[in-house]
């Protein structure tokens, strides 16, 4: 299958994360040299395959110049007759294990892969941010982890900007929610294994958010939220309704 390779810096930004059961924002210090975490080649290619299994097959990538951490590429899933919207995916993030509470780990929530979906109209190479920002947000979420010593799972919410400013000109989109994510035949994408010792890969839809929704969320449980959100689609849309306006 052929692949065309566009190149993207990532650029620096702060961003704040709300666990479950804490509503304090943690900045993050992108300026601090962390060891790179790879993938084994053998990893990779299972999630590699995985996302085609689960998404579609991705005709592009989008490699990082400079990696200090994970290296973070994002797979382009086009769109097609019956999901007409592109899906984003990273690859390289879950090659970092989170800091995840030890009365959790042995549900397997230490890796994690990340997923957005835009239209099929959205210009994906622009580096314009009102273009750029989903790619972004994908990126700074994935990264939140390394920096905060932290972890992130479905529920959590993150804000992109210390002062809770729109994450571009083009929307007032603020902040975003992990929430299970759907693939191709619109199942639950579940975690892969990918290793001998029962590690596996979880798959997290990033869903931007107002800041009402967002503070409504902060006060509610995610299933709260979810019934709020479900008439809408996961695929991005700027002008869509404030739910909690």
């Amino acid at each position: 299958m052929k692949r065309f390779i566009y190149i993207l810096i990532l650029a620096s930004s702060a961003i704040f994360v709300h666990c479950q059961n804490n509503n304090t924002d943690v900045g993050t210090d992108r300026h601090e040299r962390i060891p790179q975490y790879l993938y084994s080649e053998r990893e990779l290619n299972k999630v590699s395959a995985y996302i085609e299994q689960q998404y579609g097959e991705y005709d592009s990538v989008l490699h990082e110049i400079v990696s200090l951490d994970v290296h973070l590429d994002v797979a382009i899933v086009p769109p097609t007759e019956d999901q007409p919207y592109y899906k984003l995916v990273t690859m390289g993030a879950g090659a970092y294990k989170m800091n995840v509470p030890l009365l959790l780990r042995k549900m397997k929530l230490q890796r994690a892969e990340y997923v957005i979906f835009v239209p099929k109209d959205w210009n994906i190479k622009s580096d314009k941010e009102e273009d750029y920002w989903p790619i972004r947000m994908l990126k700074d979420v994935a990264r939140l982890p390394i920096y905060t010593d932290d972890w992130l799972g479905r529920g959590h919410t993150v804000t992109m900007n210390e002062d809770s400013s729109p994450v571009a000109s083009n929307t007032l989109f603020n902040s975003c929610v992990l929430l299970n994510s759907y693939g191709k035949d619109n199942q639950v994408v579940e975690a892969v294994k990918i290793g001998l010792f029962g590690d596996k890969v979880n798959f997290w839809q990033i869903f931007p958010l107002y800041q009402e929704e967002l503070t409504y969320k902060l006060d509610h449980p995610v299933e709260d939220l979810m019934e709020l959100l479900k008439d809408e689609s996961m695929v991005i849309d700027i002008h869509r309704k404030n739910y909690c306006k």
